[in-house]
């Protein structure tokens, strides 16, 4: 093989080669897929049994993360709390993800009078804190996940489609965009089928950290009553079960906080690993 040509492969090679970041990430979040999905294979106990002879003991060989005021093991209930807490990492945000791209290119791409309406919605909804409308929404509607659901996919679409609708403004300038117009393409096919597929990678990136921003959320409203309710293994709720017992059981709040830590890690890492990978592709 000649000197160029085998500079090319290595460069090719290069450019196929995941990012670290992703790589890091992915062992994460496939190992937190498999403790959601089997929870059973790793848990030593039942979540919810309650054990009162077992109360409030600090970690040991029997209960290595120890166990909470009604003696539950908090190990445990931390891995019956994946399935839970990576449901919402996925429910939470799959329906704003879908919702706001599909917005998103239509207002992109048609402009004008619909360009203006969505700036509208965009300057109300970013007037006021996330979480405080989602708070809002939630005490309105009631506790429960199903309803943090709404709330989060009536406010979180808007990021969504601002993101695309300003991928699709650029993208639409572009040669391909008007050769498109001149072979008689209908404008849906050129949204779906040409500009979109240009355009989505700034929500596919956002997706991922959204993720994690979500099962923060899930935990936040979970600590507040408003998430999932007891006696779930929930993580949000597990740090709200021990905040009466830091000094004496840190342990109930400390282990379910690093849990979402290091999930939260995964996520943010798989996301800037995804944009870097498509930003060297594109």
């Amino acid at each position: 093989m000649s000197a160029p040509a085998a500079k090319a492969a290595h460069s090719l090679v290069q450019w196929r080669k995941p990012p670290r970041s992703l790589i890091w990430g992915g062992i994460i979040l496939g190992l937190s897929l498999i403790v959601a999905i089997w929870p059973s294979l790793f848990a030593p106990y039942d979540p919810t049994t309650f054990d009162y002879n077992a109360l409030l003991k600090p970690p040991s060989a029997a209960h290595p993360f120890g166990t909470d005021s009604f003696g539950r093991d908090v190990l445990s209930r931390v891995i019956h709390a994946y399935t839970l807490d990576m449901q919402i990492a996925v429910f939470a945000t799959i329906g704003p993800f879908i919702f706001g791209t599909i917005v998103g290119a239509f207002i992109g791409y048609a402009g004008g009078i619909w360009e203006a309406i969505f700036g509208r919605i965009v300057d109300a909804t970013i007037t006021f804190p996330f979480l405080v409308l989602v708070i809002a929404i939630v005490s309105v509607l009631g506790p429960g996940l199903g309803n943090m659901y709404v709330a989060v996919g009536v406010v979180g679409w808007v990021f969504y489609a601002r993101l695309v609708a300003a991928e699709i403004k650029v993208q639409k300038r572009l040669d391909y965009a008007d050769a498109g117009k001149v072979m008689g393409y209908a404008p849906l096919r050129i949204v779906f089928r040409h500009l979109l597929p240009n355009a989505i990678t700034p929500a596919i990136v956002y997706w991922m950290t959204d993720m994690a921003l979500a099962i923060l959320l899930g935990s936040s409203l979970g600590y507040l009553g408003l998430g999932a309710q007891p006696p779930a293994a929930e993580w949000g709720v597990q740090i709200a079960d021990g905040k009466n017992f830091m000094n004496t059981a840190w342990w109930i709040s400390v282990f379910p906080g690093v849990a979402i830590v290091i999930t939260g890690l995964g996520f943010s890492l798989a996301g800037d690993g995804v944009a870097e990978l498509l930003r060297v592709r594109r």
